[in-house]
């Protein structure tokens, strides 16, 4: 995996995280315990940090990035669908951030929350916990709340498919 160090700044990669050797983590990235990231994900630590707690998965295409004053913070068993852009935002535990969504500088998913595939969170807008957000720009959906441990079967999906893709994955054309 391109793994890069910035500076004085280098990632810190938990033992039992998998990274693809496709993705690219460069710079002031931290990845917790059982976390996996896929192939074409950048996590992008050049100016702030990034932080991807324990259990959760950034999968294909994924951009994360921060700024100066704003890291992205991704909490625990967290489930970041292909083709996400994240940047500057804060996602809490067991949220599930859709395919092809964007959640932009300074915005908060909470807790359980859902961002929807193809939704933009705008700069500084919440996602209250267990609430679902749809649409561009997101709003949140009205009287629906996301069930308790909505998204345990992808989390474990995840940390199981990174312990196979350690172990059995080889590259066929060297």
């Amino acid at each position: 995996m391109p793994c890069y160090a910035l500076g004085d700044s280098e990632p810190d990669i938990h033992p039992d995280a998998y990274v693809h050797p496709d993705a690219v983590v460069i710079g002031n990235v931290t990845i917790g315990a059982e976390s996996s990231v896929w192939p074409t994900a950048v996590l992008r630590g050049d100016d702030g940090r990034i932080v991807v707690g324990a259990r959760s998965s950034i999968q294909d295409g994924s951009i994360i990035h921060c700024t100066a004053t704003q890291p992205t913070i991704i909490g625990d068993e967290v489930t970041v669908g292909h083709n996400v852009h994240i940047e500057g935002a804060t996602i809490g535990d067991r949220a599930l951030i859709s395919s092809g969504s964007v959640v932009l500088n300074d915005s908060r998913v909470g807790e359980g929350a859902i961002v929807a595939a193809g939704a933009v969170v705008s700069p500084g807008a919440e996602v209250t916990a267990r609430r679902m957000a749809l649409g561009i720009p997101a709003r949140v959906r009205e009287g629906y709340e996301v069930p308790e441990g909505a998204f345990a079967y992808a989390v474990t999906s995840y940390v199981q498919r990174g312990k196979r893709f350690r172990s059995e994955l080889r590259r066929l054309d060297d």
